[in-house]
């Protein structure tokens, strides 16, 4: 097992981390979340590298139905995890919330995660049979989304 630990920004009363390698942008741990989900400006996501590969995708939460452009981002860094290739939604319903990113629980899929808000903490173990590397797709089936995240050996 390989772990690693990620400082939670303490001036939020949620999880929320840096993601230092990836412009320092504030990215939200939202364990009851689907899909991982860009709040900010989409044109950064084209600044980043990233690639629009379905335009007015409808998805489900926050409270209801909304829609987003579904982007393809390679060589996202989150502490020790590398996703060499991750769909994001960016979703222009968001663009007030004070984080750009929202972490989805299936991001962290196969791993062992736990938040300490006393220590303002962020754990990630990684199992022996996980890989560091890893792929996040989002795929539309009839309408419904899908997701699948896989270790890269």
């Amino acid at each position: 097992m390989r772990q690693f630990m990620l400082n939670l920004n303490s001036r939020y009363q949620r999880p929320v981390i840096q993601l230092k390698p990836w412009h320092y942008f504030d990215a939200l741990l939202d364990t009851g979340a689907f899909f991982p989900v860009w709040t900010a400006d989409e044109r950064m996501l084209y600044i980043l590298g990233g690639k629009c590969v379905k335009n007015n995708v409808i998805f489900g939460g926050f409270g209801g139905k909304t829609s987003g452009n579904l982007y393809e981002v390679r060589g996202i860094s989150i502490g020790e995890l590398v996703f060499s290739s991750m769909h994001i939604i960016a979703c222009k319903d968001l663009e007030n919330v004070p984080f750009q990113l929202i972490l989805s629980a299936t991001m962290f899929n196969g791993l062992i995660y736990e938040i300490d808000d006393k220590n303002h903490k962020l754990n990630i173990t990684i199992p022996d049979d996980e890989s560091m590397v890893r792929n996040l797709i989002i795929k539309d089936s009839k309408g419904k989304l899908h997701i699948m995240c896989e270790s890269i050996f």
